[in-house]
């Protein structure tokens, strides 16, 4: 892989601390670095495929809803009363061992 060098700007102090913190890692400041940029770039790859997902199930959403694909508010707050109901009752019975 063909290497190229990046120039940053930075104060001397900020520098220094950085260099040394590399230093007792037993680590040069280059590695520290290629290992910050590759991880931002997986970072950012990841997190536009998750908003590109996101933005997909929000328009399946949508369009369900357009087309009437709905549930009624009652029968969902039906459904987790019910949930909840259960819930209470495992969780109360936990205490009992």
């Amino acid at each position: 892989m063909a290497e190229s060098t990046v120039i940053v700007r930075v104060d001397e102090e900020l520098k220094a601390a950085f260099a040394d913190a590399a230093k007792a890692a037993d680590r040069t400041a280059s590695q520290i670095l290629r290992e910050f940029m590759r991880d931002y770039v997986k970072g950012q790859a990841e997190a536009s495929e998750y908003d590109a997902w996101f933005r997909g199930k929000v328009a399946e959403g949508i369009a369900d809803a357009r087309a009437g694909r709905v549930i009624p508010n009652a029968e969902v707050s039906d459904y987790f009363a019910k949930r909840r109901a259960a819930s209470r009752k495992k969780a109360s019975g936990l205490g009992e061992r």
